[in-house]
């Protein structure tokens, strides 16, 4: 009786990913009743923004949250001094300097400083193209991407030449223009510069 229990667990937790705790406002599920209790504190509104409303799982959320609003940013980089508003932050900054990357592909064994980075990387090898077009179905593996190709559609030219004020939907195209347009006139402008 034991065994078959322990199998139908087994069979139960691989059909619903490992998440057995629903929450009953918002139907997100949770693999264990302490990750349920965290979060229905959402719904509790015990832990709310004063400045915007948002509800967060704890204090500690909160108080992080909150320095969105002040700009606070009480983490320090011990070698180049910037700051960061989550001790999280300043640990994944550090690898910069570190040139710790402790995140790689299992495919091709490129190594990322962050799992976010390995994650878009990995769609290189899927072929995973998540982020949709609206207006024409094309579909693109990053975010960014996305946007780009929305000016397609919008007609946005956001890269404005500074000495015609031509502008270009890349900015790709207005160093391609500069250098072929204003080639004489940049190069008289840096000598103007220097006298």
């Amino acid at each position: 009786m034991c065994a078959m229990k322990n199998s139908l667990n087994v069979h139960h937790k691989q059909q619903t990913g490992g998440n057995w705790y629903s929450c009953t406002q918002c139907e997100k599920r949770y693999s264990s009743s302490g990750s349920l209790w965290y979060h229905m504190n959402i719904h509790r509104d015990k832990y709310r923004c004063a400045e915007c409303g948002k509800c967060l799982g704890s204090k500690k959320n909160l108080a992080e949250h909150s320095r969105s609003h002040s700009g606070e940013k009480p983490f320090e980089c011990t070698v180049c001094s910037k700051r960061f508003a989550k001790s999280s932050y300043l640990a994944e900054h550090s690898r910069i300097h570190s040139g710790e990357k402790p995140y790689k592909c299992h495919t091709c064994d490129k190594a990322f400083i962050q799992n976010g980075s390995l994650e878009k990387h990995l769609r290189v090898h899927t072929g995973e193209k998540p982020y949709k077009c609206r207006m024409c179905d094309k579909a693109f593996n990053q975010s960014g991407d996305l946007n780009v190709h929305m000016r397609v559609h919008t007609g946005e030219k956001p890269y404005k030449c500074s000495l015609c004020n031509t502008s270009f939907r890349y900015s790709c195209n207005l160093q391609r223009h500069k250098r072929c347009v204003h080639s004489n006139t940049t190069d008289e402008l840096k000598q103007d510069e220097n006298v």
